[in-house]
């Protein structure tokens, strides 16, 4: 099949040389035709030098691209690259792990697919499509995955429906697309929790948080923690297990504060070490003084687009300052940014300022970022989108 044509201004050529994954649309000279959103298009130099194939969108990202080879994208070329993805997470040891059944099984252009994620749960995959060219496949794709995978897996769900483009105008519906299954307990380092990827923010689970989580356990002995932005109580039940004195979980969700009473209930029955607030974040922190030695900042993203950019540094600052005024001499602060437009020196700059607002003396501890499962392509720095910080303060 002759795939249209995209070709590349004059120079422009150079970040694909350097296998950046995407095209953006100022680079574009012309195009052979007029392309539907999701099509599969080549990609050329102005010299018409073969550079990549990748989906077509309308956007600032004009080219998502899914081959840097000249090679038919069919049946085989797709087992290759979700066989490529799924050997990765044998190789780290989470396929068939009895200690964990929860983690990411393809994660867009850190395992060479723009645009596609799947999350795996104790069975279920939940696929989600944030490119148009990622969703007319996805049956195509789950049936795949199962030949790959076998018993391990049992159904895909797809939860694509907020996640497309609106302009591309496709009217996707959630539902299952290879067999069925229920939500169900999953378990991370053997502590359990209940995940509804019907009804559940994201896939079902902030999937991408597991490593920090294990660590707040390690610095958890005997602290008074508080887990603000909580959802539904990673951070909390991981700090219970580390044997902290008290542990206090606070969201502005009420949904969110049942969702982590059940989770700690799972694991640790009427333990009366943790209690849980439905309260603005801002509004809670600003009478703490001195009630905690461990906290935990794990904010929804406060920017999604660049137009939101100085508005989200000026939250993190905010929120980090109120923290460390309010943090007891001696504790610890585990902070977090998963703004992909925020980057690292961004959102480390925004919490040393307000650092500098508290007047306290603070020492990095850790710097932090998303897991393994959740690779970021070394071509596309880009993919580094969750930023962490473990500060201690005297």
């Amino acid at each position: 099949m002759t795939l249209p044509v995209v070709t590349l201004k004059s120079g422009k050529e150079q970040s694909l040389n350097r296998f950046h994954p995407w095209v953006f649309s100022g680079a574009v000279k012309f195009i052979s035709r007029e392309l539907e959103e999701g099509e599969l298009v080549q990609v050329v130099s102005s010299k018409k030098d073969f550079l990549a194939i990748g989906h077509f969108q309308i956007g600032s990202i004009a080219v998502r691209i899914i081959s840097f080879e000249d090679t038919p994208i069919d049946e085989d070329f797709w087992i290759r690259k979700l066989s490529d993805a799924v050997q990765l997470r044998r190789d780290l040891g989470l396929l068939g792990s009895e200690h964990t059944n929860v983690f990411r099984l393809i994660h867009g252009e850190g395992d060479g697919m723009p645009g596609l994620i799947i999350d795996y749960y104790n069975g279920t995959a939940v696929y989600q499509a944030h490119s148009v060219g990622m969703y007319p496949i996805r049956h195509e794709l789950a049936k795949i995955l199962k030949k790959i995978m076998g018993d391990s897996l049992k159904a895909v769900y797809d939860k694509s429906e907020k996640t497309l483009p609106y302009k591309a105008d496709i009217n996707p519906e959630n539902g299952y697309i290879l067999e069925s299954s229920e939500p169900c307990v999953v378990k991370e380092y053997d502590l359990s929790y209940q995940v509804d990827w019907i009804l559940g923010q994201k896939t079902g689970f902030f999937i991408d948080q597991r490593e920090n989580r294990k660590l707040v356990e390690q610095y958890s002995n005997g602290r008074d923690v508080l887990n603000m932005f909580c959802y539904s109580g990673g951070f909390s039940f991981f700090a219970l297990q580390g044997g902290a004195k008290l542990v206090h979980s606070v969201d502005a969700s009420a949904k969110a504060i049942e969702l982590t009473k059940q989770n700690v209930e799972l694991n640790f029955k009427n333990d009366k070490r943790h209690e849980a607030f439905v309260a603005d974040a801002f509004d809670f922190m600003r009478e703490i003084k001195d009630r905690y030695n461990l906290i935990v900042l794990d904010p929804p993203a406060f920017a999604k687009h660049r137009g939101a950019l100085r508005p989200a540094l000026q939250a993190y600052k905010r929120i980090n300052a109120k923290a460390f005024e309010q943090i007891r001499p001696g504790g610890i602060l585990f902070t977090f940014s998963c703004s992909q437009v925020v980057s690292k020196d961004k959102f480390r700059e925004a919490v040393f300022s307000g650092a500098a607002i508290s007047g306290r003396k603070v020492r990095i501890l850790h710097q932090l970022h998303q897991p393994a499962d959740h690779p970021i392509n070394i071509y596309h720095p880009e993919g580094e989108y969750l930023k962490g910080l473990v500060l201690y303060v005297d």
